[in-house]
Order: structure tokens, then C-alpha cells, then sequence
């Protein structure tokens, strides 16, 4: 009996062989078709893992740890504590103000005692300054009387010379106007002489002549005068008992004469 044997090239094969084929065919195209779709899936998961692009800063934690933010404050715990700064500041900064306040004080005491000081060091220059005026300018004074209130017709130049060289100030040309358009004439014409002295009291003492006011440069004096004319025109001698009035100023040559008034 003879033995049968099937090849694997039958026809049965054949038809297994394009069944699988098939298969294959579209397992393929069901791999390409979703290979995209993975790869797209793929893609955006890659860019989603993928970091923020910029720059990454570490920080670390400090060694107690992270602490809670302060809870906020309120208007009046605000203002409270503002209030309690102040106080703490005005009570730290008043002996600052109190020293400051003294240093004042004491600058202030200084320079008023300073100027008082140099008032009384004014007033007392000037007040020796005045008592050592009201002596020369009286002595120039009794010197001087004599020299201005007398004149002679004989010699009526040389008097009047003698005179201006004791005169100062406006006094000085009125003097000169005087004596050339009036007094000079009228002594010529008469004859007349007239010879001044201060008055002296009968037992000899100190002449009649006093301050009235004193400055360090100007001396107001008063002196009795004794006058005695004598002239074509009175009988004998005639004796004037005169008050003057004398304004002496100091001045780079002396005390002289500015003014001259009868009382």
C-alpha cells in the first residue's frame, strides 16, 4: 500500500499562505496609519515635558526654616504705633532740646553781658572824655574872652587877628564880616577902646566862670564879663557888667571859639 504525502505546497497551503498575507497586508497599513498619530502624541508630549525656555533661580531655605508673613495691620494699629514711635522719639529728643535751649541761653546771657560791658566801657570813656573837655575848655575860655571882646582903634588889624586866631567854624567868618563892616569903622571914627576881663570875686578868687553843659567835643561855658569903653562919645570911662555865653570846640589846633552869645 502506498503512503500519501501531503507537501507544503499543496494547494491548501497556497490559500493559507495568501489568507496570511492579507493579514499582514493590513496589520501594516492599521501600523502605518496609526504611527503618525503616535508620533504627533509623541511630539506633544515631548513639548509638554520640555521646560519653560528662561532662567531658573535656586533658592534656598534658610536654616529656621520659612516663617509665616506678619498678619497686616489695621488704620488704628498703624497709627498706634506711630503715636508710640513719637512718644519714644520726643522722650529720647528732649534732652537733646533742653541742651540746646541751655546753649541758647547761655550764648544770649553772654553777649548781653558783653555789650553791657561795652556800654559801661563807653560811657566811661566818655565820661572821662567829657570831664577832661569841661576843664581844658574852660581855661580856653577865660583865655580867650579877653581876647575876642576887646579891641583898640589904634591898633584895631593886630586885635582883630588876634581874635580870629581864636575862632573856628562859621563864628570865625561872621566875626571877620562883623569887625570889618561895623565894628572896625565905628572904632575908627570914635576913638574908640574897649578892654574885657573876667570878672573876679572881691576876695580874689577863682574867676566867674562855670560850664553849663560838656561834651568830649563841645563845651558850652558862661562868664561875667567886665567891660570898660572908652571912645569920643562917652564922658569919661563906662563900665559894662556883661553875662557871655561861650560855645567852645575842639578842634586839631585846640579848643577855640564858635559862638558867642550876650545874655
Amino acid at each position: 500500500m502506498a503512503k500519501t504525502t501531503t507537501r507544503p505546497g499543496g494547494p491548501g497551503a497556497g490559500a493559507a499562505r495568501r489568507t496570511m498575507t492579507a493579514a499582514a497586508r493590513a496589520a501594516a497599513k492599521r501600523v502605518e496609519r496609526g504611527r503618525p498619530e503616535a508620533e504627533a502624541g509623541g511630539t506633544a508630549a515631548r513639548v509638554a515635558e520640555r521646560p519653560p525656555v528662561g532662567r531658573t533661580l535656586l533658592v534656598k531655605a534658610p536654616k529656621d526654616g520659612w516663617q509665616d508673613p506678619p498678619e497686616p495691620e489695621t488704620v488704628e494699629d498703624g497709627v498706634a504705633a506711630v503715636e508710640d514711635d513719637a512718644g519714644r522719639d520726643g522722650a529720647a529728643g528732649r534732652p537733646a532740646r533742653r541742651r540746646r535751649l541751655l546753649t541758647v541761653l547761655v550764648c544770649l546771657l553772654l553777649v548781653a553781658g558783653l555789650a553791657a560791658v561795652a556800654v559801661q566801657g563807653w560811657r566811661y570813656r566818655e565820661g572821662t572824655r567829657a570831664e577832661q573837655a569841661r576843664t581844658e575848655a574852660l581855661t580856653a575860655a577865660q583865655r580867650a574872652a579877653p581876647v575876642v571882646l576887646s579891641y583898640d582903634y589904634r591898633h584895631l588889624d593886630r586885635d582883630f587877628a588876634a581874635a580870629r586866631a581864636r575862632l573856628t567854624g562859621s563864628f570865625r567868618e561872621e566875626y571877620g564880616k562883623t569887625t570889618a563892616s561895623v565894628v572896625g569903622p565905628t572904632a575908627r571914627k570914635y576913638h574908640g577902646v574897649v578892654k574885657a576881663t573876667v570878672a573876679h570875686p572881691a576876695d580874689g578868687g577863682a574867676p566867674a566862670a562855670s560850664v553849663v553843659s560838656a561834651s568830649p567835643d563841645r563845651v558850652v561855658v558862661l562868664l561875667f564879663v567886665n567891660q570898660v569903653t572908652q571912645s569920643t562919645q562917652v564922658s569919661g570911662s563906662r563900665l559894662d557888667l556883661n553875662r557871655v555865653r561861650m560855645t567852645m570846640t575842639r578842634t586839631s589846633g585846640g579848643w577855640k571859639v564858635s559862638g558867642v552869645d550876650a545874655l
